[in-house]
């Protein structure tokens, strides 16, 4: 019986992927491989090489301003002191964006010193930006150069542990986000991604049409486990890409659930990913996804 479900998982799946052969294309962190990561320059190189969407991380500065930023201090591992001095891991968690103004957050350079991880990634000046300038900016460049307009995955960084501590609760801290993407009119062209159950539930309770995308960082599929606690069926299940298999793809189509995987970076891995099924990827080269999976 199992087997014969499974069967019937995959003819469905297989159905959806007939309906949308086109793998959506996102850049992490805008081109973290060879970019500064969440920088506005980052994502207009993302823009002009032809992503499909720009995946960014926000978080919340003291006075309220949405941040894009992964790290919810000032990253010791690449960002520098205003006076030009670099970051140390003496300075972790002595500088909380939730308890910085958003003037004090600008005057860090995240971005000269380059990052140790990405040895192609160029060295150049960068801030962390607000995410109004950042769509400000995309909007623009699409603008001026005719190209299509993309698509925005914001991961809204949250915790338990962290409220009040780190950012705002899920109420304050949801609002705040939508109300910059409904503002700026984006609304039809973003998916709000989170780990954490609690913000993608506020933002449904808000707006039932708000795309979501709940995320999962697990080591073994917990996918059902995931959406019964979550008590709806998000727009988007992303996982892991080393937790994606047509199985669990399959299972995903069959409730009406795309799956959106990160961050592979391996071309032979992004090929598999497409193979068994995946609606997009979110990857830090962008660059390789679209050479190896666009046909010519």
């Amino acid at each position: 019986m199992r087997l014969i479900n499974i069967i019937l998982l995959s003819l469905l799946a297989s159905t959806v992927i007939a309906q949308t052969s086109t793998i959506d294309i996102g850049g992490n962190r805008g081109f973290r491989g060879m970019y500064p990561e969440n920088s506005i320059h980052g994502f207009v190189r993302a823009v002009k090489l032809g992503v499909n969407t720009i995946e960014m991380d926000v978080v919340i500065s003291k006075d309220n301003q949405v941040v894009v930023s992964h790290d919810l201090t000032i990253d010791e591992d690449v960002c520098s002191h205003p006076d030009g001095k670099p970051m140390t891991g003496a300075d972790k968690d002595k500088y909380k964006i939730y308890t910085m103004t958003y003037d004090e957050i600008k005057k860090f350079d995240c971005g000269a010193r380059g990052n140790s991880r990405f040895t192609d990634q160029v060295k150049e000046a960068a801030y962390k930006p607000l995410l109004s300038e950042v769509i400000d900016a995309v909007e623009k460049y699409i603008k001026e150069n005719n190209l299509t307009s993309v698509n925005y995955n914001i991961q809204i960084v949250s915790s338990k542990k962290g409220d009040e501590v780190m950012h705002p609760e899920p109420p304050q801290y949801s609002k705040l986000v939508y109300d910059v993407v409904k503002g700026k009119g984006i609304a039809a062209r973003t998916l709000f991604a989170s780990l954490d159950m609690r913000i993608l539930q506020e933002l449904h309770k808000a707006d039932e049409a708000a795309m979501t995308s709940l995320m999962s960082e697990k080591t073994t599929d917990v996918l059902e486990t995931n959406l019964k606690d979550l008590h709806f069926n998000p727009t988007v299940y992303s996982p892991t890409f080393l937790l994606c298999n047509k199985a669990m793809i399959a299972k995903c189509h069959a409730l009406g659930i795309k799956v959106i995987a990160w961050t592979p970076n391996e071309i032979t891995k992004m090929i598999a990913l497409k193979n068994d099924g995946v609606d997009g990827l979110i990857t830090d080269y962008p660059d390789r996804a679209i050479k190896a999976l666009r046909p010519k």
